[in-house]
């Protein structure tokens, strides 16, 4: 009995010795980053209200200890009733709590799933390819995600409900289409890099071009704004849309965490461990290409996040994708969530999209690195 208690410990302990507390500390200063900025980001606004009052509406008892509330807004009012089968009226809500949980933290939440989305997705394109450059950006899977959702605005606008799954469809067309342009009995991530920057090009220009179809000002703003990045406006129902998208992508991304170390070791190695190289490396493309479209489908095309926060993490923490697919998803909140800040207050009133503003911070950065490693492009 001893002895395998002893065991169960020592096998849990094994499980998850990959946690250290360097990750530890990431996750920590991650979280508190967010914190930060989501209450500045509730603070501010046309109704105004001081960090301690927009803190205590975050933390309104009457909205956390009450379910209806929780699910009225994390699945909305019909599905809430039908859950519960709930039939009363909720209880009333202070002005500054139904102003923060019913406008402003819905923004925070938004940016926390991007985030997360893009820089799980960039960290699994960098493994599948064993290239530092790689991203949704340059790969096409951006660039196909976000004609498919430019198409529905200007001309199919009858199927807005459906631009998750529009976005993924998108997003994966263009990726098959990589897959086939680089596809030589086989792949090689050179030949993935290169064919999707061209694919990227291509389906760039047919976004500008989309541009000249749109008569209603109002439809060419909204594309605009997809096509920069942008977190104004969002609510509830964007949370809704991107969260199935996102726990799922997540989950496989954190299960496949081992089939990625084996893919950094390069093919020859993965084949005499036994590993289907194409297979995975098409599965796991899957995954990072749902990813990447759970959050242009909710926030446009969002610049560096998927290239930067992979790096900056991998630099923090090591290679060992357990470590890193875990700091990416706190990172990447925390990068989003700044920049969204950023964007609201840089030219307040006026609100610029987030997607100049992490252009802005990851040019830099991509240049520092650039000039720092002679290597750069090779995990």
């Amino acid at each position: 009995m001893a002895g395998d208690a002893r065991t169960n410990r020592l096998g849990g302990a094994r499980l998850f010795d990959w946690v250290d507390a360097t990750l530890v500390s990431v996750c920590l200063v991650s979280v508190g980053l967010v914190v930060l900025g989501g209450l500045v980001q509730v603070s501010f606004g046309t109704y105004t209200m001081t960090l301690e009052q927009a803190w205590r509406a975050v933390l309104d008892p009457i909205v956390l200890f009450d379910p209806h509330w929780l699910l009225n807004f994390f699945v909305g009012e019909g599905l809430m009733r039908t859950l519960t089968g709930f039939e009363g009226t909720l209880t009333e809500l202070p002005t500054t709590t139904l102003v923060v949980w019913n406008i402003r933290l819905p923004r925070v939440l938004v940016g926390i799933l991007v985030g997360a989305n893009l820089a799980v997705s960039g960290a699994i394109f960098q493994a599948v390819t064993r290239n530092e450059l790689a991203s949704p950006y340059i790969l096409g899977v951006s660039s196909g995600a976000g004609l498919a959702i430019l198409l529905t605005l200007v001309v199919f606008s009858g199927l807005a409900p459906f631009l998750p799954l529009i976005a993924a469809g998108g997003g994966a067309v263009a990726f098959l289409i990589v897959y086939g342009i680089a596809w030589q009995n086989g792949t090689s991530p050179v030949r993935l890099v290169l064919a999707g920057v061209i694919v990227s090009t291509i389906f760039q220009s047919l976004q500008t071009g989309l541009f000249f179809f749109a008569n209603d000002l109002a439809v060419v703003q909204s594309a605009i704004a997809w096509t920069t990045g942008s977190l104004t406006g969002v609510d509830w129902q964007q949370v809704r849309l991107a969260l199935p998208s996102t726990t799922l992508a997540v989950a496989l991304a954190v299960l496949g965490a081992r089939q990625l170390n084996v893919l950094l070791l390069g093919e020859q190695t993965a084949r005499s461990l036994g590993m289907s190289v194409e297979r995975t490396r098409f599965l796991l493309s899957g995954v990072a290409i749902l990813a990447a479209s759970a959050a242009i489908a909710v926030a446009g095309i969002v610049g560096f996040v998927g290239l930067i926060v992979p790096h900056v993490v991998r630099n923090l923490v090591g290679s060992d994708y357990k470590r890193l697919v875990v700091g990416c998803l706190f990172v990447g909140p925390a990068l989003m969530v700044l920049a969204d800040v950023g964007a609201r207050l840089a030219m307040a009133p006026t609100q610029i999209p987030v997607g100049i503003v992490t252009g802005l911070v990851g040019g830099p950065y991509f240049l520092y690195l650039m000039r720092r490693q002679q290597n750069l492009g090779d995990v």
